[in-house]
């Protein structure tokens, strides 16, 4: 029989090592201050060994306790994903997918009928919150994601690369022009933005490659979403340089109209992105084959028309 100390002294110690705080231990593991104190306590004194060194505002690590640390990271996320393959097992027509806000709603939820279609027997989870991450613990069976395509313990397979185009509503520029001539010093600028006091570079990479180096494009509006910043431009408040894929259906009913004939391809993709060390199942690999089939119809023009028959 194996002499190891008690399973739950253990996972506290995991969560205080997490947190580096035994209040907000208390508070993820719905336990009091003094019994998370209480149970890493008691666990250094069966090992024998210091843990923890308690400052006044913060606890610290011994190297023994960032070993033991360490250690049951690995041996929980193991069971966890043991735990996981029996559930879903238990549940094979089930798939959880995590994606962007604006690819969910610009891209995937037109084409949701297509998707259904093509697996009726599936039930489709579709989750918005960025926090949800694969490489954590979660249900998750895979996500979209939107950068390089460089993320640790994920496997990435590229999906599409941002097109970026100038668009506005059709009637804000008034004689119907969005030629040449236009002057776009006369509208507002919609900005998307990287951060919270600084925007996407999408509008100056667009302006040098129409030759409009020049224009100032200081003020306008700021959103922290491509969404926001694409309804914005078809309520008619100003131009807004988009990934075309995203603006399709308005570019089709003419609700937004392109500016000059100008296509930037942008410097990061959306990808999709499943565990590295699991194998892809058969869900995901139906989801995958859909995905790639939609994207390539999403590039020749008929994958949404056909979808919306």
């Amino acid at each position: 029989m194996r002499k190891l100390p008690a399973l739950s002294a253990m996972k506290v110690f995991e969560v205080v090592g997490q947190t580096r705080s035994f209040t907000r231990a208390a508070e993820r593991l719905n336990l009091t201050q003094s019994a998370v104190s209480r149970q890493v306590r008691n666990l250094e004194e069966q090992l024998g060994e210091p843990l923890l060194i308690r400052h006044h505002h913060h606890l610290e690590l011994t190297p023994s306790g960032a070993e033991l640390l360490a250690t049951l990271q690995q041996a929980f996320h193991t069971v966890e994903l043991t735990v996981r393959g029996i559930m879903e097992k238990a549940n094979r027509n089930r798939l959880r997918i995590n994606v962007p806000p604006t690819f969910a709603k610009r891209w995937l939820m037109p084409r949701l009928a297509s998707l259904r279609a093509t697996l009726p027997d599936i039930e489709i989870s579709i989750s918005t919150d960025l926090e949800d991450s694969l490489a954590e613990r979660s249900l998750l069976d895979c996500a979209i994601r939107f950068g390089d395509g460089e993320w640790p313990t994920l496997k990435s397979r590229l999906l599409m690369t941002e097109r970026h185009i100038a668009v506005c509503a059709a009637g804000l520029l008034g004689n119907g022009q969005a030629g040449p001539s236009i002057d776009l010093s006369r509208f507002t600028f919609l900005h998307v933005l990287s951060s919270g006091d600084r925007r996407y570079l999408t509008w100056r990479h667009w302006l040098d490659a129409a030759g409009l180096s020049e224009t100032d494009t200081r003020g306008g509006l700021e959103f922290d979403l491509l969404d926001m910043a694409i309804e914005a431009a078809c309520d008619g408040l100003g131009l807004a340089v988009v990934d075309r894929f995203m603006v399709a259906r308005q570019l089709d009913s003419g609700t937004l109209v392109q500016l000059l004939d100008v296509e930037v391809e942008g410097h990061e993709s959306y990808w999709l992105v499943t565990r590295e060390e699991q194998p892809e199942s058969p869900n995901v690999e139906a989801f995958r084959r859909w995905l790639l089939a939609e994207v390539a119809g999403a590039a020749d023009g008929t994958a949404l028309n056909d979808a919306a028959l």
